[in-house]
């Protein structure tokens, strides 16, 4: 009976951590660049109650009796599916067709890479003015560098082409390339990657190092769209499903709880 009770609390945890994620994700549906995430569980260890043996009457069993004792969170990942494409008049918005991420360095110093393209341009600390985020972090090139103008630019007439190129018009009004590129970035395994706050990630040893587009030709190559901002992947329907399935697996742990206790209330009384 203690068995069941400890058992059925493992499933009543983990499908809180599961209402957690899910709720997560509904909180978060308007970030843009979000990626759902998912809970996944696992069983946990097993309880031999009779081994592969024979019968009093010599038959053999060929199989063993076992029990479980509950179940655990195993991980939780993301679904880096690319999120809907969302028009924006600012110039500043970008969109990320393909697997790459953008690159932004933060106050300590350290790289963190972000899908949020809704990037601003803001005073650079030597003069003129540089591309950050809308946290202020500056968004760098296909070089690791801060992607900044001088003061003889408009920022508002710079144009970025698909490869990520920054682009100024000529005289004749045609755009001309100034030989800065966005950096555009790829993981081997993007669902190693560190969740960070803000829709930030950073590198880690799971997710392998960083693979600049701009040097490598072993990757598929994103493309950067102007004027769009990418949405959040998460299917609200879904996760309302989800949510109710979670719901109804956290009331039926709840009354394997109940019925362990009553079932051993009754065996209390068995000596009135």
């Amino acid at each position: 009976m203690v068995r069941s009770l400890w058992t059925a609390a493992t499933g009543m945890i983990a499908q809180q951590n599961n209402v957690d994620t899910i709720a997560n994700n509904l909180s978060n549906v308007n970030t843009m660049g979000y990626k759902t995430q998912q809970m996944e569980f696992k069983s946990l260890l097993y309880q031999t109650l009779q081994t592969r043996t024979t019968s009093a009457n010599g038959e053999y069993k060929p199989s063993s009796a076992q029990v479980g004792l509950g179940v655990r969170n195993a991980s939780i990942t993301t679904i880096f599916e690319n999120g809907p494409m969302l028009a924006n008049s600012s110039p500043t918005a970008f969109a990320i067709s393909g697997k790459g991420f953008f690159a932004v360095r933060g106050a300590d110093g350290d790289t963190y890479y972000t899908r949020n393209g809704n990037f601003q341009w803001t005073l650079a600390p030597g003069g003129g003015c540089m591309l950050a985020d809308s946290e202020g972090r500056p968004v760098l090139d296909s070089q690791g560098r801060n992607i900044s103008l001088s003061d003889a630019y408009d920022p508002t007439q710079v144009v970025v082409t698909a490869d990520g190129t920054v682009c100024y018009p000529d005289e004749n009004n045609n755009p001309q390339s100034l030989g800065i590129t966005i950096g555009l970035y790829q993981f081997t395994n993007p669902g190693g990657l560190e969740r960070k706050d803000n829709s930030l990630y950073s590198q880690s040893a799971a997710s392998g190092a960083p693979i600049n587009e701009a040097t490598s030709d072993t990757v598929e190559k994103s493309r950067v769209i102007q004027n769009y901002l990418e949405g959040s992947n998460v299917q609200v329907v879904d996760e309302m499903v989800n949510m109710i399935v979670a719901q109804r697996a956290y009331e039926m742990n709840s009354k394997a709880i109940t019925a362990s206790d009553e079932m051993l209330q009754q065996a209390n009384n068995l000596r009135r």
